[in-house]
């Protein structure tokens, strides 16, 4: 970690929340820093923890996915980072505001200059009577920017959408709507885009159109994507994978070889996918606790709070079970 005092000019936009000489600890190179996350939700009778303890670090220009199964706190965590919820405790810092202690009368401009959103139903996306082109331009003119009319139609055109500008939503297919969506989100130059399940409610070719606009979009403007699903599959379209598993990241997959290598090989293999395209890494967070893949511990025949040995076998680590928990 690193202190960092941000200059006078980002404080208005990037130092939200924070007294004036105060110095956040993060890494400046992260977009987003998790740090022992917690959120509690709270109700008459009950708490739920949806997030206990999370590490996150997300850099600059990343595309990555967060995946997991209902429940585990993914979509939480997408909602915190873009400002629709509170976390509990814990260090969440966004392009340089901490989120822990930013005050509700920030949280609109906050959300205004740092995130985009796609959801994957486009009721919460468009405005039906209006064009593409004047579904675009909303967030501009309401933000108060100027030449807002060149900036809709370059960013429909980033999308593959020029010639469907004029159109209305009624006139565009499911997957031309999700692909304005994501001009929409791009709107007021965001840092980052989250992606609510964007390829949920499409087909695979549809699907496949709406992540080419993803990674369009990453690769010219440098926009940072975070895409949030359950479908394993996203593994293919991203570079990294982070899997969370009881409010805690559990493990990741790293892309071995860039994207555009594997576009190119699988030109040369005529369209067959290499299945093996990542390899998937477990994470150790800032306590030095990792969590161990259920297959793995299903095979050894350990469960949770077992007691295990570890041993270090020159650059190994070995665990295996005690010998007392041995049938």
């Amino acid at each position: 970690m690193k202190l960092r005092k941000l200059p006078d000019k980002e404080k208005d936009i990037r130092n939200i929340g924070n007294a004036p000489e105060e110095e956040l600890e993060y890494d400046p190179s992260n977009v987003i820093t998790c740090e022992n996350l917690v959120k509690i939700y709270k109700t008459k009778d009950t708490e739920v923890v949806a997030l206990q303890g999370l590490d996150l670090d997300i850099k600059y220009g990343e595309m990555m996915a967060l995946i997991g199964n209902s429940g585990s706190g993914k979509s939480t965590l997408l909602n915190m980072i873009g400002g629709l919820d509170r976390p509990s405790a814990g260090k969440l810092i966004v392009n340089g505001v901490d989120l822990l202690r930013i005050k509700q009368s920030e949280v609109t401009n906050y959300k205004k200059n740092t995130v985009g959103f796609v959801w994957q139903n486009n009721a919460r996306n468009l405005i039906p009577y209006l064009s593409a082109r004047q579904n675009v331009e909303l967030p501009m003119v309401l933000a108060g920017r100027g030449n807002y009319r060149k900036r809709s139609g370059d960013l429909l055109r980033l999308v593959g959408l020029e010639d469907r500008m004029n159109n209305r939503l009624r006139e565009l297919s499911g997957g031309e709507q999700q692909r304005v969506a994501i001009a929409i989100a791009m709107a007021n130059e965001p840092k980052i885009i989250l992606a609510d399940e964007p390829t949920g409610a499409v087909d695979t070719s549809t699907a496949t159109q709406i992540f080419k606009a993803l990674r369009k979009l990453n690769e010219e403007t440098g926009v940072t994507v975070i895409i949030v699903t359950h479908d394993r599959g996203v593994a293919k379209r991203v570079d990294r994978v982070v899997a969370i598993s009881d409010g805690k990241t559990s493990s990741e997959f790293i892309r071995k070889r860039s994207y555009s290598e594997e576009l190119e090989e699988l030109d040369r293999m005529s369209g067959v996918e290499d299945s093996d395209t990542h390899e998937e890494l477990v994470v150790i967070d800032r306590h030095g606790r990792l969590k161990l893949p259920e297959e793995y511990m299903e095979t050894i025949g350990v469960g949770n709070n077992s007691r295990i040995k570890v041993d270090l076998d020159g650059e190994k680590i070995v665990i295996y079970k005690q010998p007392e928990d041995m049938e």
